[in-house]
């Protein structure tokens, strides 16, 4: 499995407290390995402030806040066959915020969220308390793999 990363931030967005590309490429491969992913895959990772968060959380899924993660799985037509796996927004300010709010590490909280946002594209969804209880236990192992408390852990 090879994937393809591209990053970018919202024009202005200090870089202060973001990771560095490096860590959201080894965040989302393990994501991808952990699930048994073997296609190479392309995936976009924008960081963005809390104005362009908000934004895109209120035209996409009709909700007046920033969240943390928004995730954009590719839409191909049909007979199109790239290895496009699609587009995660992350919400800087509101990383920091909950990072402190949980008392977690903002680094750990980023992992979680991009890991988070790879297994959205990859069809799991936590609508259903089975779901849930199904992403979570996969959000759980893929971070210990990488030395990562569990984040659900008060």
């Amino acid at each position: 499995m090879k994937l393809l990363l591209g990053l970018s931030r919202t024009p202005g967005l200090r870089p202060r407290g973001i990771p560095q590309r490096a860590s959201f490429q080894a965040w989302a491969e393990a994501a991808l390995r952990d699930v048994g992913h073997r296609r190479s895959s392309e995936l976009a990772i924008r960081i963005v402030d809390a104005d362009e968060g908000r934004r895109l959380n209120r035209e996409y899924r009709k909700r007046d806040y920033a969240t943390n993660v928004l995730s954009f799985p590719a839409e191909l037509p049909e007979g199109v066959d790239l290895p496009l796996l699609g587009d995660l927004v992350i919400c800087a300010p509101v990383i920091a915020r909950e990072a402190r709010e949980q008392g977690k590490h903002s680094r750990d909280h980023y992992a979680h969220m991009t890991i988070h946002g790879v297994l959205h594209l990859l069809g799991y969804d936590h609508i259903k308390a089975r779901d849930a209880e199904t992403m979570e236990a996969l959000e759980r192992r893929i971070l210990s793999t990488l030395g990562m408390a569990d984040p659900y852990q008060p």
